[in-house]
């Protein structure tokens, strides 16, 4: 296990620059980072599933002003956008959802309500999640989808991967995530596990558990403590870009 310690601190070291995401190399973080906001972050994290090029171009399509604007403004500007599972009515209504949370309080500060009890970020993420479906209840496939569920037990559970990538990029700070939160330990943090993180932790030895769900995340996660008590998520996007370059 310590070759593979060696082989993911110089993959996570490298990584860790300005080049390693840009227009030739894509990802969602980059239309985040021209916006360096919460709102406008999770709206990049939330909409990133598929091929990472359709992403980009449907974020950029986004006016993330409109998170100021009236709920009318908001309806007239979006009617024509859609993403894949995402109706026009879903976009339009997780803008509105996070525009209201703007004008009453703060994503980092519903998060907190829950976190900060146990330091769990399972259960931060159960309280943003229920305080955005409060404020504009909606049900539909594409905006269950976009917006997930609150999660009561880990086993069977979704990977909750966008939201945990979500909270890689508040909380982390580097040259790929933004750090704009403060008072959330990124040893608390749990990999956002895609398709490609999966596999390569398979592959590595760093994942037993077969099933594709929050469980083998928080496993993928206690064994790279074991690199990095502190910041496990440190190996994350050293790990994604293996699996997406198919160096293994």
């Amino acid at each position: 296990m310590q070759d593979v310690k060696k082989m993911l601190d110089a993959e996570a070291q490298k990584r860790d620059n300005v080049d390693e995401i840009s227009e030739e190399r894509l990802d969602p973080i980059l239309v985040a980072k021209r916006h360096n906001d919460p709102s406008v972050s999770l709206l990049c994290a939330l909409f990133a599933y598929g091929n990472v090029k359709q992403i980009v171009k449907f974020l950029d399509s986004l006016d993330f002003s409109l998170l100021t604007k009236s709920d009318e403004e908001i309806h007239s500007a979006l009617q024509n956008h859609y993403y894949r599972f995402q109706t026009s009515q879903d976009v339009i209504a997780i803008f509105i959802a996070l525009k209201r949370l703007d004008e009453e309080t703060s994503l980092e500060e519903v998060f907190k309500s829950g976190y900060v009890t146990k330091s769990s970020v399972i259960d931060g993420l159960n309280a943003t999640i229920s305080k955005i479906r409060s404020l504009y209840p909606r049900s539909s496939k594409g905006y269950n989808f976009l917006v997930g569920k609150v999660t009561t037990k880990a086993k069977g559970a979704g990977a909750l991967k966008r939201w945990m990538m979500f909270l890689r990029w508040m909380v982390r700070v580097d040259n790929i995530d933004m750090g704009l939160w403060s008072g959330v330990d990124k040893a608390d943090l749990i990999m956002p596990l895609d398709t490609h993180t999966f596999k390569v932790g398979k592959k590595l030895g760093l994942l037993e558990r077969k099933t594709y769900d929050l469980q083998a995340a928080m496993e993928l996660t206690e064994t790279l403590k074991g690199f990095d008590k502190h910041d496990p998520l440190k190996y994350d996007f050293a790990l994604y870009r293996i699996g997406q370059e198919k160096i293994l």
